[in-house]
């Protein structure tokens, strides 16, 4: 399992366009720095994923995507730390 920040949320997140995605039903904007990172951990570019994914997220203080973990089945079956 992937250390992830503390205030890294998990949801289900859908790319819908270029630069944007939903999250839990609400659109954001990804931040011109965004960073998406594969279940290998890998750096992906935002037009390399499509689809549905569960999903770690940072959201930075205006409102946009910062970082994205997409995540592994084990690491969405595991409990948030605080629980």
């Amino acid at each position: 399992m992937r250390p992830f920040p503390a205030g890294a949320k998990k949801v289900e997140m859908t790319f819908v366009a270029v630069g944007k995605v939903s999250v839990d039903g609400d659109v954001f904007l990804l931040s011109p720095g965004a960073q998406i990172r594969d279940t290998h951990n890998r750096i992906v570019l935002p037009s390399y994923v499509n689809g549905e994914h569960m999903v770690r997220v940072l959201i930075d203080n205006i409102g946009q995507v910062h970082r994205v973990w997409i995540l592994t089945p084990e690491e969405i079956a595991a409990p948030d730390p605080k629980q």
